[in-house]
């Protein structure tokens, strides 16, 4: 498995890139223009001395990020893939005309792999040539540290590849998961995106403001974070779009939805950008004095 193909390079697309590149792999992305190949390589140009300091090698995290290979042509990115890793928006259509653009097109071998946050492989994986050699392998944010990846296959997937997924995982140096019965959300999302709703109704219908609400999480649970300040990391616009789907059987997250929409036309997507529920680079939340109000 040397060979990895990595479409969709927001935050965790990039850092799934990094982190493979980081550890032997040689790496291609797509990017769909050349905006989008600007972008990708702003967040990689980022990962340089995150990786360099975290394990003590700067010479391979400079290595790593001139190694990934970036390209408009999906040929060219699919070309002789061991596994391709999609990590695009929590969106149905847009993983259907994906998957379905790349019949035909990855080598036979290639293992289809999705990052889907809370979407389920057996939701699209009609979409693609290969339902046998599709499951999910989900990562969590800021991938070298919080370094678990979790397996999840469907009930056509062929069993074999879940250990050849494992294995994959741990040669990446993540620390491989395997969820024993298809869940929406997996382990990791199952826990937190409850959490993180929880905060987005509270703070939507007038209960609390962002810095109270995470100020007591915090200081009740020990959390280095609040709820809010990791949705910044996440990303609002990945925090709509599952509130998006979970309105439709919840219509009381509408105004969550709203709420996360306002602060998306205004620019605010969190970390990425500067500025979501916070300020960046020193939200208020790192503040010696946040915890005593």
């Amino acid at each position: 498995m040397k060979n990895v193909s990595i479409i969709g390079g927001g935050v965790l697309g990039s850092q799934i890139a990094f982190q493979s590149a980081f550890f032997d792999c040689n790496v291609s992305m797509y990017a769909r223009s050349e905006a989008s190949v600007e972008r990708i390589q702003e967040k990689l140009e980022k990962l340089i001395p995150i990786y360099g300091a975290y394990f003590n090698n700067p010479k391979k995290a400079q290595a790593a990020h001139d190694s990934i290979k970036i390209s408009m042509d999906m040929n060219e990115v699919l070309a002789d893939s061991d596994v391709m890793i999609e990590s695009i928006a929590e969106n149905l259509e847009a993983k259907q005309t994906l998957y379905e653009s790349i019949q035909g097109i990855a080598p036979k071998k290639t293992i289809f792999l999705t990052n889907s946050s809370t979407m389920m492989p057996s939701s699209f994986r009609d979409f693609t040539d290969r339902p046998d050699r599709f499951l999910a392998l989900h990562f969590a944010n800021s991938i070298w540290q919080n370094n678990i990846a979790e397996v999840m296959s469907h009930d056509t997937t062929d069993p074999k590849y879940n250990q050849i997924v494992m294995d994959f995982a741990k040669q990446i140096n993540m620390v491989p998961i395997l969820v024993k019965k298809e869940q929406p959300g997996y382990i990791l999302n199952s826990l937190l995106v409850p959490l993180l709703q929880s905060a987005e109704m509270l703070y939507a219908n007038g209960v609390g403001d962002v810095e109270t609400i995470d100020r007591t999480w915090m200081i009740s649970t020990g959390a280095p974070l609040g709820p809010f300040a990791i949705l910044d990391v996440v990303g609002l616009t990945t925090a709509y779009n599952i509130s998006l789907q979970a309105a439709q059987a919840n219509p009381k997250l509408n105004a969550v939805t709203d709420m996360l929409k306002e602060y998306i036309d205004a620019g605010k997507l969190g970390v990425a950008t500067g500025e979501g529920f916070y300020k960046y680079p020193n939200p208020s939340y790192k503040d010696p004095n946040f915890l005593k109000g």
